[in-house]
């Protein structure tokens, strides 16, 4: 149990970076990020505060259906016009997530409750180029229409304010956590701006997740199941259909400080989009990832520090942005506390 409670931190590190942006949803932007938990999801942590920074890069690129979803959301296809479109979409986008954590010493349900409250800054360049063809409707008939559009955005501004309440038990080396989160829209958002750091809508979203770790062998598993619902996006008049993802995470502790393993996600847009500004139809998303992490366990002080280093490559794609993503995760936790000394006892013989 000792073993367990040291590698806290970690579990930290897994769950507490809350949902921003990636590029389906409206026009391929989820709220959840893929890849969010990980390796130790639902081991407990050490009552008390807990500090993360989380360094987030993403490069991705989508053909004609997200590069045509992104025309219609700012304004460059008219509804009055039936168009295809040959092009491509590609952003980059970094993030830096800052995140406080409370873990309540007193048990709630029999589990051990933590608060979270994340804040993300950060900056967006889009671009798109393609071929916009089709037909405009008029009073005097339909006619031919053909445009090439080059067009680039980026925007540096703070994003969503994102809350989370979690739960977790132990029992042995069988860990089981539940959540619930969500998306304050206070970000940085423009519904004609191809760029943006906020989501342009409110979000929730919760589940639950298992991790087997034995701490005399070093093995861990880990896996996080989630489902996110969207509310209505009030300036576009568009509400993204339910979301589901499964976050996992392998790992082997080579020994009390070093840990690698994989990690990887899917994510499947379960319901339709809607609403009265969908013109893309039930636009239902899909990606996959997978790739490599290494974590490093160190003190500071009387705190405990972790730095985790992981990657994912994606595939498998639909309706959405593909291509790769990376994060830096620094944790600042309570350290363990020592083992408790058995007091010793002599005897006396005569």
């Amino acid at each position: 149990m000792r073993l367990t409670k040291a590698f806290a931190a970690l579990a930290f590190a897994a769950v507490a970076s809350i949902p921003t942006k990636t590029l389906a949803d409206e026009s391929g932007i989820s709220f959840w990020i893929p890849g969010l938990f990980g390796s130790l999801a639902a081991t407990p942590q050490q009552p008390g505060w807990t500090a993360a920074a989380i360094y987030y890069h993403t490069s991705v690129s989508a053909g004609g259906d997200v590069a045509r979803a992104r025309e219609i959301q700012i304004g460059r296809i008219p509804a009055n016009l039936t168009a295809t479109l040959n092009a491509n979409v590609n952003a980059s986008v970094d993030l830096g997530l800052l995140n406080a954590t409370y873990v309540f010493a007193t048990p709630v349900l029999g589990g051990q409750a933590s608060a979270t409250l994340m804040g993300v800054y950060g900056a967006n360049t889009t671009s798109l180029n393609g071929l916009v063809t089709g037909t405009l409707a008029t009073p005097l008939g339909s006619i031919p229409f053909s445009r090439f559009d080059s067009i680039s955005d980026s925007v540096t501004a703070f994003g969503d304010v994102i809350p989370q309440f979690s739960l977790r038990w132990n029992a042995g080396v069988n860990n089981y956590m539940t959540y619930i989160t969500g998306d304050i829209p206070v970000g940085a958002y423009q519904s004609t701006r191809l760029a943006n750091i906020g989501l342009g809508h409110g979000a929730i979203d919760a589940g639950g997740g298992y991790t087997y770790f034995n701490p005399q062998t070093g093995h861990e598993l880990s896996g996080v199941l989630g489902f996110t619902y969207n509310f209505k996006n009030t300036d576009t008049q568009y509400q993204s259909g339910v979301d589901m993802h499964f976050d996992w995470g392998a790992s082997q502790f080579l020994s009390k400080q070093v840990q690698v393993g994989l990690v990887g996600y899917v994510y499947q847009q379960l319901g339709c989009d809607s609403g009265s500004g969908d013109r893309v139809g039930c636009f239902r998303s899909r990606v996959a990832g997978i790739g490599p992490q290494i974590g490093f366990i160190f003190p500071l002080g009387d705190k405990q520090g972790y730095l985790n280093f992981k990657g994912y490559k994606e595939f498998a794609a639909e309706n959405r942005p593909e291509g790769w993503n990376a994060w830096v995760t620094f944790v600042i936790s309570p350290a363990a506390p020592p083992p408790a000394v058995t007091p010793t006892k002599h005897v006396i013989t005569k």
